[in-house]
């Protein structure tokens, strides 16, 4: 059964090198293939990884959930995915990305099914009677579905590594970057009108299954493996471009083992220790308001649950034109990120620091319309915190391309990645049980200032982090 396993997920053998005007033909198409199958398929993905904090009000009063609860959920979630995506990309790196992306999506998608129609179960074995809580399923599920999103990045980064060169690494992989920008505001604006439309949070799960269960399908029939697979040369003397590394000692087309993988090009790898730290940190800041921030606008600002939504889609939107011209820069800089990354942490440290001052029942009413000033300002804080996080995000990817391999972007990124889920867990256990427990002897506006607090706590700890490679720039 294991050696079947690992022939269906085989990387695909390299076939004879084309002639040389079908690869000047080929060669464009086939980049922009990958681009937009790996751009899609990821942003898929985040249609069925974000869906409970769109839905946590409402889970709360359907299933009488806490907060502490909910976020013990995406707490033991973010640590799942962590492992998922560090030992994922472990094996992605040695596995057909159109395969491994699709499958992972797949399963992803019978896990929301499963999630949004779980209730209590009661059920007899003889004169034993088992009652099994909701909670305890859920917080299963999740589990679970946090390992298979692991199969979501690695192999994205493994076709983006293969088929776009160093020079223009910054801009093409920033570009790719922006795909978990658009799922995310894309999948919680769609969990938000299912629910209101359809009349449940179980349908915030049901519809976007659906949708990328379908699409699992396209990823099969669209996506490719590497250049040599499809008879065409290696990116870099496609382009010529090599770093000075290659130049000297040669490119490295064979595939790793995993000895060379874990050891060579993540544990002895000093800077790859410092981007996972700054990721712990940076993730606590992405996601202090990701988790939480539809939450904190419905309890906090008195929203509905279609405008909750649009903390998501703030800090989502606010990342996709950054992220592209921010990327671009960093290649003008001769690949110098860790210099824009920090720059890009001092707006999110501030942002992080006005919310707690932000009034919440400051309202004007110019013309004798009614304008929510609080809300508005709060939503451009968040729109501030995406414009400037999700650079820093796809730079400490990108550095772990830069100074690892390309054929070992997937268990790098996994291994940070694991990093920042960690953070993520910590923080979304942490905001939950600390709203829950200070909001009746502190009021829910000064409760909900305990997580904002710690975030830009978080913030100022990672731009330190980031500081020590301020000078650092690709080697491979």
């Amino acid at each position: 059964m294991l050696r079947s396993i690992r022939r269906f997920f085989a990387p695909e053998p390299h076939i004879p090198r084309l002639p040389d005007e079908v690869v000047k033909r080929k060669y464009p198409r086939m980049r922009w293939r990958v681009l937009e199958a790996t751009f899609v398929g990821y942003a898929l993905y985040y249609f069925v990884r974000n869906n409970i904090p769109i839905v946590a009000s409402q889970m709360e009063a359907s299933l009488g959930y806490t907060k502490e609860m909910l976020g013990f959920i995406m707490s033991v979630t973010a640590i799942s995915y962590g492992l998922g995506k560090f030992f994922m990309g472990a094996i992605s790196d040695r596995s057909n990305p159109r395969v491994f992306i699709a499958v992972g999506l797949l399963l992803s998608s019978i896990i929301n099914f499963a999630f949004g129609g779980m209730r209590d179960i009661d059920f007899n074995l003889g004169s034993l009677a088992i009652h099994i809580e909701s909670y305890h399923v859920h917080l299963f599920l999740w589990g679970m579905n946090g390992l298979v999103q692991g199969m979501g990045w690695p192999p994205c980064g493994r076709s983006m590594g293969h088929w776009y060169s160093e020079s223009e690494r910054g801009l093409t992989f920033s570009i790719w970057n922006t795909s978990h920008n658009v799922g995310a505001a894309v999948g919680g604006w769609l969990a938000g009108e299912a629910v209101v439309r359809l009349g449940g949070w179980e349908y915030a799960f049901f519809v976007p299954g659906v949708i990328t269960a379908v699409m699992s399908i396209y990823l099969i029939l669209r996506l490719v493996d590497t250049p040599q697979s499809q008879g065409l040369p290696p990116i870099e003397e496609y382009r010529g471009d090599y770093t000075p590394e290659e130049k000297e000692q040669g490119l490295h087309e064979r595939e790793l083992t995993y000895k060379e993988l874990f050891l060579d090009n993540v544990l002895m790898n000093k800077y790859v220790w410092i981007l996972a730290v700054a990721n712990f940190f940076a993730y606590i800041t992405r996601y202090a308001m990701l988790d939480w921030g539809p939450t904190y606008l419905k309890e906090v600002k008195n929203t509905e649950i279609d405008e909750s939504s649009f903390a998501v889609i703030a800090i989502e939107l606010g990342g996709i034109p950054s992220t592209i011209a921010l990327g671009y820069l960093s290649d003008r800089l001769g690949g110098r990120r860790g210099m824009v990354a920090v720059l890009c942490m001092l707006p999110i440290i501030l942002a992080y620091g006005l919310f707690p001052f932000v009034p919440t029942d400051w309202i004007v009413k110019p013309f004798g319309s009614e304008i929510r000033m609080g809300l508005m300002i709060d939503l451009f804080l968040l729109f501030i915190v995406g414009l400037f996080i999700y650079p820093v995000i796809n730079f400490i990817t990108i550095m772990a391309l830069d100074l690892t391999s390309k054929k070992a972007i997937g268990v790098a990124a996994g291994f940070i990645g694991l990093f920042g889920y960690v953070g993520k867990a910590a923080n979304s256990w942490w905001a939950g049980k600390a709203v829950d427990q200070y909001t009746p002897t502190m009021g829910m506006e000064a409760a909900w200032n305990i997580p904002l607090w710690t975030a830009m706590c978080a913030g100022i700890i990672a731009a330190l982090c980031l500081l020590l490679t301020w000078n650092q720039r690709p080697k491979a």
